[in-house]
């Protein structure tokens, strides 16, 4: 979330935010996020065909105008809270400052994005359950699916990660990435309730960044710490909600 353009650009960071579901908790997960859907449909007016874009949903509502804006912000919320009461939930956020970089941001989020995802699923870090050796799959929302692709590629083949500096005298290492199968697979948002969710913490998740000043004035900036029970704190040493600051 975010543009990716570094001169003159609006915004200082572009996010990216991964919800990871095992394959043996995909089904009771989605019957439990139809339900949530319905739920939302009889209590706030949200039709189970509209989607939850969460940056029009507070300033650019279009046709869901007729939904009250705090409402609409209430939507968001039990959205998150809707993530962090599933059982084997994980949620991992890339952010990057572009102000400290010229490369091409979104390969380098992306980069980073699935280098933490073969880790994780490499050193078992993921909650829920686990098969006798785990791999991964990667359905992204579409934008950009060519160069995606390359980035997954690529970094089957060639992927240094810089060494341990208490460990190595510097350099780095060919880690190619193993676990994460296949290319990036693709796909609208407006037809999966998953990347509508995921949108809410992304979203969420650049409000601690770079808060809008609705959502400042009502806590939304706060959203994303209602995640704390399944977020990938491993993902980093350095930052108490596991967000990879770049």
């Amino acid at each position: 979330m975010g543009d990716t353009g570094i001169r003159s650009s609006p915004t200082r960071y572009f996010v990216l935010s991964a919800m990871v579901i095992h394959e043996l908790r995909w089904h009771e997960t989605l019957e439990s996020l139809i339900t949530f859907r319905k739920h939302l449909r009889d209590t706030k007016g949200l039709k189970l065909r509209e989607e939850i874009h969460a940056s029009h949903f507070v300033n650019n509502p279009g046709s869901l105008v007729r939904i009250k804006r705090h409402d609409r912000l209430d939507i968001m919320k039990q959205c998150v809270d809707w993530v962090a009461s599933q059982s084997g939930m994980n949620i991992l956020s890339v952010v990057v400052d572009k102000s400290h970089h010229s490369q091409d941001v979104f390969e380098y989020a992306w980069e980073v994005l699935l280098q933490r995802f073969e880790n994780t699923l490499n050193y078992r870090n993921f909650a829920g359950p686990m098969n006798a050796d785990e791999r991964g799959i990667v359905i992204s929302d579409n934008t950009d699916g060519k160069k995606l692709q390359g980035v997954i590629r690529k970094m089957r083949r060639y992927n240094p990660v810089p060494n341990i500096r208490s460990l190595y005298t510097g350099g780095s290492r060919n880690l190619r990435v193993q676990h994460v199968i296949e290319d990036v697979m693709m796909k609208d948002s407006a037809t999966s309730y998953f990347h509508q969710i995921v949108d809410v913490v992304v979203y969420c998740a650049r409000q601690l960044y770079e808060p809008n000043a609705y959502m400042r004035t009502k806590g939304g900036h706060q959203f994303y710490k209602r995640l704390d029970r399944v977020l990938i704190k491993q993902a980093s040493k350095t930052h108490p909600l596991g967000i990879v600051e770049i």
